[in-house]
């Protein structure tokens, strides 16, 4: 390791003012220049490690993309579960509407879900600023600009751990950059942030909120503490929330065992005052973002509740060994080098006996924490969540950093140290081998990451011993130290991201398919005369990849009134309901005024490599506007609700009967999950069948069969059409349950009479709007003279619509089976609907009264600094006096 000359002073020795300046000042009340070489150096110092950690972790992290042969250094893809499915779609959607070429603003998104609140979606998933990097690249190129973002963000945290662990204690900036990048590469951020890349902003947010930490604890920067709270917030509050836990788990600590002499309780206390005006300021100023989040939270579509289950102790342990994966247990991968220096910290008796005690106490509390599910529930804010159960991993990876910088800050621990800490890996080793979340190049990687440790390790003990190697056995140390860090990161990585692509769900990468649907529905685009909808484009949330305004909607805000609508009325969902999908399907067309349908057929099977070409069709179909007029609707209506069947209901939003439901359909079942289902319908009317629950498929007299993928509580079957009525109108249905005998609703069949839904069509359009007018957050309707009823706009009430008919004051909107609704009396020719999502205007309120009193903190802490500052030259004038 490099001499003790690399090293700088302890951040914390030294009394200091609550401006932050240090005590030792010259005759005219400033900083001695003694004072401010140590300050100079010590910035110096923390930048070398800040750029080191963060070129190591970027080296580290594109190894293993590198190693997996995942895009874009190979040309496998990387779009497993929600990375394609949501957080690639939503940037493309993001670089349309920075550079104003989307169809709505900040506030609503027309483009998915029919109209969505866009601001929640924002604060989500791309209030980060790294985000706003999608500007600097093409369009086409959205997988390598979220590649980009992501590495950005890692390596982002990699330097800021390394400036927490100089902060915490001098020691050489090497070592600090190594143990930087072991943070900022654990298995929590391999394994779940670089597929979540949302999350990745609280792995940065843990070491800053830790400096913050640090500042409120002696006084200083009352300022910039608060604002980086605020910033970490408003990225993304899920995980800034976990990493101000950990962070006040940290400070907690560093309160009773900070080495500064006349510490006393007040002056902890004080300290603890001080983080907590910092947060309270900091959560504040994001509270616009938190808030519309929170409330948009609040009336999202439920997932089902989840029952914590703490998983095996094995596996926890085993999650600290290279090349694991997995969802189920907590992902605590930081590299066996920095993993054997965090064991040696209660071994280490040139560690104070109080900070070994505390560290280690603090450490093993926050591992218990995650395994009892009401300490699990409060690391969640309250709600154990959906899929990965220890989302908090990350701040358990960076208390072991900075146990592993303890210990060896001042030098390479002793030999019972050493000797201690290997005792333990290897028996961890051992006890895990049975695990489930071992793989095949866990333990080789594993040992030769132990035997390059050791070897490092010789390097240090012998230029202890000769004089001679006290330059460059360091050296050699160091370089063995990140070649043992970053190669070991890198198998993990490529492990990692092999084994996901195998065992969860993946997208295949963007390519023709997508680019030749984007170019389809631009050259067809008619909004808001009509809707384009681009149909189902592999990945998902695809109107906000390809363009379009359709109903696929992929959020975890997805709104309950939404989900419910689109279900009642035969559309199917994922994700457990978040993820509702476009129904092709003439009656909802018409209901939704979707004029342009587009449909798409690849060329050749899917593969994770490559995308395949697609035929693309499109069907213009005329259909009503988005504002009708329903002359027979009164509001608040009466039994205007939806029931058990999904025909009736089309019919009930459309207003007219368009299907004949077979009075009697008669079931056979017969063996192994199959069943025949016989009926009468009109000659040549299109048969449609709505089975949501069906795993399986349904053939219509002997026809090609149509699969259903319903698997409830997750995946709800869409309604599909089966075929034409013969003549003879009589119906067969064959089918095939692929987990047992299929469950079915009262009302499974539907035959379409053609000729009715065009008649309903063109009373909707000569009653309707003759003309209307969309903006980024609002909608108007030009309306026929002397409308009356009900105006009915094809967009899901969600909260936060305002409506008002003529000049009338706007109020908030009514509803019509889930969808906007404005009373007409027959006077009014026009209506208006606009969208705030709520909480903005508190939020903004909050934020406001929160600036001004971080402003009066400013002006009083720098009114503090010049009082100090004429005390201090009136002293010494006085003393010259004498």
């Amino acid at each position: 390791m490099p001499p003790a000359a690399e090293t700088v002073p302890d951040q914390g020795e030294g009394t200091r003012t609550e401006g932050g300046r240090p005590g030792a000042t010259d005759g005219a009340g400033g900083r001695s220049r003694t004072a401010r070489l140590i300050h100079a150096g010590r910035r110096s110092l923390r930048a070398r490690a800040a750029a080191a950690a963060a070129l190591l972790t970027c080296l580290g992290f594109c190894l293993g993309g590198l190693m997996a042969g995942a895009h874009p250094f190979g040309p496998t893809t990387r779009n497993t579960v929600d990375l394609g499915q949501q957080y690639l779609p939503y940037h493309a959607y993001w670089r349309r509407l920075l550079l104003g070429d989307a169809d709505g603003d900040l506030f609503l998104n027309w483009s998915a879900g029919f109209g969505t609140n866009f601001l929640g979606d924002y604060g989500t998933y791309l209030s980060s600023p790294f985000d706003l990097m999608v500007v600097l690249f093409p369009a086409d190129r959205m997988e390598l600009a979220l590649y980009v973002i992501t590495t950005a963000k890692i390596t982002a945290a990699g330097g800021a751990m390394a400036v927490l662990l100089l902060t915490l204690r001098r020691g050489p900036w090497p070592v600090a950059a190594v143990l930087g990048t072991a943070y900022a590469l654990c298995g929590w951020a391999l394994n779940h942030g670089a597929t979540v890349p949302m999350w990745l902003d609280g792995l940065l947010a843990f070491p800053l909120l830790c400096l913050v930490g640090e500042w409120a604890r002696t006084g200083r920067r009352p300022v910039l503490g608060p604002l980086v709270v605020a910033l970490a917030w408003f990225a993304n509050f899920y995980t800034a929330y976990m990493a101000t836990v950990g962070a006040a788990v940290f400070l907690v600590v560093r309160l009773l065992t900070a080495e500064e002499s006349g510490r006393t309780a007040r002056r902890r206390l004080a300290g603890l005052l001080r983080a907590a005006r910092a947060v309270l300021l900091g959560v504040g100023l994001a509270a616009p973002i938190v808030l519309v989040i929170f409330l948009a939270t609040r009336v999202a579509d439920p997932t089902p509740e989840v029952t914590f289950t703490a998983v095996d102790w094995t596996d926890v342990f085993a999650r600290l060994l290279p090349a694991t994966a997995g969802v189920a247990s907590p992902a605590l991968f930081i590299g066996t080098p920095a993993l054997a220096l965090a064991l040696t910290l209660p071994f280490n008796s040139a560690v104070a006996p109080r900070v070994r005690i505390a560290w280690v106490a603090a450490i093993c509390l926050v591992t218990l924490s995650m395994q009892w599910e009401p300490t699990h529930l409060l690391w969640h804010a309250g709600a154990s969540p959906n899929g990965i159960p220890y989302r908090q991993a990350f701040v358990l990876c960076g208390l072991l950093v900075i146990a592993s910088w303890l210990s060896t800050a001042q030098g390479l621990p002793r030999t019972p140290a050493l000797l201690g800490a290997t005792a333990l890996l290897a028996a961890m080793a051992f006890a895990v081998r049975g695990s489930v979340v071992v793989d095949r190049w866990t333990y080789p990687a594993f040992a030769a990451a132990l035997a390059l440790a050791v070897l490092a390790a010789a390097a240090v003990v012998l230029a202890r011993r000769y004089a001679a190697g006290s330059r460059v056995l360091p050296a050699v140390a160091v370089a063995l130290l990140v070649l043992t860090q970053i190669g070991e990161t890198a198998i993990t990585g490529g492990r990692i991201a092999e084994q996901q692509l195998a065992q969860v769900h993946w997208s295949p990468r963007v390519g023709p398919w997508q680019e030749d649907m984007a170019r389809a529905v631009a050259a067809k685009d008619a909004w808001p005369r009509h809707r384009t909808d681009p149909g189902d484009v592999p990945g998902g949330n695809d109107p906000l990849l390809v363009g379009g305004q359709g109903g696929e909607y992929y959020s975890s805000l997805s709104s309950d009134v939404y989900s419910r609508t689109l279900s009642s009325l035969g559309f199917g969902y994922y994700a457990k309901g978040r993820h509702p999908v476009s129904l092709d399907n003439p009656v909802t067309d018409a209901i939704f005024s979707i004029g342009t349908r587009m449909r798409s057929e690849p060329t050749a099977p899917l593969r994770t490599d490559k995308l395949p070409e697609a035929v693309i069709t499109t069907t213009d179909t005329p259909v009503p506007p988005l504002v009708t007029v329903r002359p027979d609707v009164r509001l608040p209506a009466q039994g205007t609700r939806f029931g058990d069947s999904a025909f009736a209901n089309q019919e009930l939003l459309l207003g007219s009967k368009v299907y004949e439901t077979p009075a009697q359909v008669r079931r056979t079942d017969g063996p192994k999950g199959t069943a025949t289902l016989t009926a009468t319908c009109p000659a040549n009317a299109r048969v449609w069948f709505w089975a949501p629950q069906l795993q399986g498929a349904a053939a219509l007299n002997g026809q090609q069969p149509v699969f259903f993928v319903g698997k409830l509580p997750s995946v709800l079957g869409p309604m599909q059409p089966l075929g034409t009525v013969p003549e003879s109108g009589e119906v067969r249905i064959e089918l095939r349950g692929d987990r047992g005998a299929p469950k079915l609703p009262r009302q499974p069949v539907g035959c379409l009479l053609q000729e009715r839904l065009d008649a309903a069509v063109r009373q909707l359009t000569a009653t309707g709007a003759t003309a209307v007018h969309v903006s980024g957050h609002s909608i108007t309707a030009e309306l026929p003279a002397g409308s009356t009823g009900t105006a009915v706009i094809a967009a899901p009430r969600i909260s936060g619509w305002t409506c008002a008919a003529g000049d009338a004051e706007p109020t908030p909107a009514k509803r019509h089976l889930g969808l906007l609704a404005v009373p007409l009396d027959g006077g009014a020719t026009t209506v208006g609907c606009s969208f705030r999502p709520p909480g903005l205007r508190i939020g903004g309120a909050i934020a406001a009264v929160s600036l001004l009193a971080l402003m009066a903190l400013g002006f009083r802490s720098r009114f503090l600094r010049r009082t100090t500052r004429v005390h201090l030259e009136c002293t010494s004038g006085s003393s010259d006096g004498k």
